[in-house]
């Protein structure tokens, strides 16, 4: 069965297609451009709608940026940099995640989130017993990695776990190594 072509659409068409969209989750400006220049009839009726969208106080990626960042740390409680990372991938301006990340992220402590994140992530798990082996730190640390915690911190924190905390200080100058770019 042949996969279906979507229909392109004129101005008026598109416009009622972006507010549908809107209206079914948020999107920075340029997802929903990418949306809409995949079903415009003729790309140059696409800014004219952002605009208008942006005018009219339906698409506002500070506002987005913001929203989207509250929600990853008090639902997911993920670290900043797995939220800028999110947030350049549905294409809001890096200096409007920036700001928006260290804006929503002020005030946090890092060292609570991690402990908190770990303490969901291994609900089940008697994390002292679980952590002293040497192979569940390292996915430990992997998983805080991922989810965007600093090196420091997550070693920081990982090391009172640890039977053998030595074993974290290498990766803690690897790190250090990859930060200044050696």
């Amino acid at each position: 069965m042949a996969a279906r072509v979507p229909r392109r659409l004129a101005a008026d068409s598109l416009w009622d297609y972006a507010l549908r969209l809107l209206g079914s989750r948020a999107h920075s400006t340029g997802e929903l451009r990418e949306r809409l220049l995949r079903r415009a009839e003729c790309a140059g009726d696409v800014e004219p709608i952002l605009l208008r969208l942006k005018e009219r106080g339906y698409l506002d990626d500070r506002r987005f940026a913001e929203a989207y960042s509250a929600a990853r740390l008090e639902n997911q409680g993920f670290g900043k940099a797995r939220v800028l990372r999110d947030l350049r991938r549905r294409r809001v301006a890096p200096a409007t995640a920036a700001e928006a990340v260290r804006e929503v992220y002020s005030g946090t402590d890092e060292i609570e989130l991690i402990e908190a994140y770990l303490q969901r992530k291994y609900r089940g798990k008697q994390l002292d017993t679980w952590l002293a082996e040497p192979k569940n730190l390292a996915a430990a640390y992997r998983k805080l990695r991922t989810a965007g915690f600093t090196a420091s911190n997550s070693i920081r924190v990982l090391k009172r776990f640890a039977a053998e905390p030595e074993l974290l200080d290498s990766l803690e100058t690897e790190e250090a190594d990859e930060d200044q770019g050696t």
